[in-house]
């Protein structure tokens, strides 16, 4: 194995080598690392697109471009996360595969938000002195080097850390749960407590565009921290199992090249059931996240007199939604992983999506009754608990599953193509609202108060936002119901197991000698 900078001591993992437990690894390197590391990118997903519609005003003097720019750039989305899926192949240092990406990424991500918030001129056309072209240039580079380039290396290689963290399936369903569930702590500190403060941040494109500077220091500097934790508390321990033997036999570690795994994934039907899930997953995720705020203004800020107020009236419901919301879905994260434990993660997951769809039907009908609308998501909110905590380690399952059949493991493909669904269905998901809404007449710049009210309230915007918000995510569950029937690979995870545990020990890698080295 050749030297790299990441083997140093210096980059070692913080945690036990044999087991992962919750302290410190899972509660800081799954959680809580996450949780900071990933406000930012919540933060991004629900407001970048306010913050270019209502600020920049892309919407009323650009909008065919902003509708483009997020559709067309998921294919820069997707060229960025092969590229890491590239990365995490070549890389075999002493800190893992997956690890080193996650500090490669802090620079990167700082970099996109500075040329975001900072470095885009505020546009004559929506009131400044900037530059129009210049802005939409500026525009095109910041969005993409942050969803094309700097969360990719952050993203994907943390989500491969699930599969690369143990061989143990309850101990790695445990690290998923927590993983995920920091996923759900960050996007609520953005949906539960910025709602509130929506009319004063967005009360007027100036103060708004100078206010987010400062949001954006704020949200870099809690990413650094965030990130250096988790690349201290986590550890790969099936990195290092591989690492064992290919010293036992005395090879030089080979990359497994992108066609190998394209050959025997193209050919698991139950690796195409979990990609196709996380692509429909994330779209009525991204759908309902990114139209939630627009969802809450246009039905309750009907009768409002101004935008500031209808951003306090809507902003408002939006933050009780996510409040209220969130309830189940944290009460989950304590059920879901026993259950899965006890029925399996496939049928678990297929239970909770058909509680879903019930939700998102409700939701439909929910009308302007708020009480109505809380039921629906909550019972929404219950059936995708699963889906959210437990879906990673289903696809660990399903990799170990791949090694145990072929001898080799496919993270590098799984990762990049999962990386890219991840990333890229915000920029699809912002692409649809971007278009619904220019369709349906919304008018957020109107320099009269009370049209553009008017216009972002009307009974075409509430119609639209309500089929987006409810809708959008229900139908994606329906469909993700119907596969998930045929997914049954958690049937071979025994016999997947002793293929592992029997290769390993002829490769001459002994338990015994792994617990001498342990500390």
């Amino acid at each position: 194995m050749r030297s790299s900078l990441f083997d140093n001591s210096i980059f070692r993992a913080r945690v036990n080598k044999e087991k992962a437990k919750l302290f410190p690894e899972g509660a800081l390197g799954y959680l809580a690392g996450p949780v900071l590391a990933l406000i930012s990118n919540s933060f991004i997903s629900s407001y970048l697109q306010k913050y270019y519609t209502d600020v920049l005003g892309l919407a009323q003097w650009a909008p065919l471009f902003l509708i483009l720019l997020q559709v067309l750039s998921v294919i820069l989305v997707v060229g960025g996360n092969i590229l890491v899926g590239r990365l995490l192949n070549k890389l075999n240092t002493k800190a893992g595969k997956a690890r080193p990406l996650l500090l490669i990424s802090i620079p990167l991500i700082i970099l996109a938000f500075f040329v975001i918030f900072f470095f885009t001129p505020f546009p004559k056309s929506a009131g400044g002195n900037g530059n129009d072209m210049l802005t939409l240039v500026m525009v095109a580079l910041g969005y993409n080097l942050y969803f094309s380039v700097g969360y990719p290396f952050y993203y994907a290689s943390h989500a491969a850390l699930v599969g690369l963290s143990t061989r143990d399936s309850k101990a790695r369903g445990l690290l998923a749960t927590l993983s995920n569930a920091a996923v759900l702590g960050a996007m609520g500190a953005c949906t539960m407590i910025l709602p509130f403060f929506i009319g004063k941040i967005f009360d007027e494109p100036s103060k708004a565009y100078d206010v987010l500077k400062w949001v954006a220091l704020v949200l870099v500097v809690v990413t650094l921290i965030g990130t250096v934790l988790e690349f201290a508390f986590t550890r790969e321990r099936v990195t290092e199992e591989q690492q064992e033997i290919q010293n036992k036999q005395s090879e030089e570690t080979k990359e497994v090249k992108v066609s190998q795994q394209w050959k025997i994934c193209s050919k698991d039907k139950f690796w195409w059931i979990m990609i196709v899930f996380f692509l429909l997953y994330q779209l009525g995720g991204m759908l309902k996240n990114c139209s939630q705020l627009y969802y809450c203004n246009s039905i309750w800020g009907a009768g409002a007199q101004s935008i500031t107020e209808l951003n306090d009236l809507g902003g408002a419901k939006s933050g009780l939604l996510a409040i209220i919301g969130a309830i189940p879905t944290a009460a989950g994260m304590l059920v879901v992983w026993p259950l899965s434990n006890k029925i399996g993660k496939g049928k678990l997951i297929l239970f909770g999506a058909i509680l879903a769809v019930a939700g998102g039907i409700l939701g439909l009908f929910a009308g302007n009754n708020f009480v109505l609308a809380v039921i629906a998501f909550v019972i929404k909110a219950l059936g995708g608990a699963p889906a959210m905590y437990i879906s990673l380690a289903l696809l660990a399952d399903i990799s170990d599953h791949q090694e145990a059949k072929h001898g080799i493991r496919c993270d590098g493909l799984s990762m990049a193509i999962y990386g890219a669904i991840m990333v890229g269905m915000t920029g699809i998901a912002n692409g649809i609202i971007s278009g619904v809404l220019n369709a349906v007449g919304y008018d957020a710049a109107n320099p009269i108060p009370a049209l553009a009210v008017q216009s972002m309230t009307s009974q075409n915007v509430q119609t639209a936002m309500t089929w987006i918000f409810f809708g959008g995510e229900a139908i994606c569950f329906a469909v993700i119901a119907l596969m998930f029937i045929f997914m049954n690979v958690e049937k071979h995870s025994k016999e997947d197991q002793a293929i592992l545990k029997e290769r390993k020990e002829a490769a001459g890698v002994k338990e015994e000698e792994q617990e001498a080295k342990a500390e």
